[in-house]
């Protein structure tokens, strides 16, 4: 499946309990359809100490949401955007503001 967003990407959640939380792509999997947003969709996580991790306990962690749940902020016009593919002076395709017409790949 391809995405529309990217990792390093600027986002805001459209849908579920962080409605309006706009983040960073921490990771993508686009095997899977889902993105990793910094502070988004925090989850509680039961570790057991191992020898590798000494001290065990609750750790708080982002899980992955679906992609289709989060819209890319424009860097230029700072408005969530869907994308387009325009192509650029080079020839090669890259992802554009619908609503500004900026590149949004530098």
């Amino acid at each position: 499946m391809k995405l529309h967003v990217r990792k390093d990407d600027q986002v805001i959640v459209l849908t579920g309990k962080d409605q309006g939380k706009k983040g960073k792509i921490v990771s993508a999997q686009p095997e899977k359809g889902r993105v990793v947003v910094e502070g988004v969709n925090i989850v509680s996580r039961h570790r057991k100490a191992t020898p590798t991790m000494s001290q065990g306990g609750i750790i708080k962690q982002e899980a992955p949401i679906h992609s289709s749940n989060v819209m890319v902020i424009c860097p230029s016009c700072k408005k969530p955007t869907r994308t387009a593919h325009k192509e650029m002076t080079d020839g090669k395709f890259a992802r554009a503001c619908k609503k500004c017409g900026e590149h949004i790949d530098k």
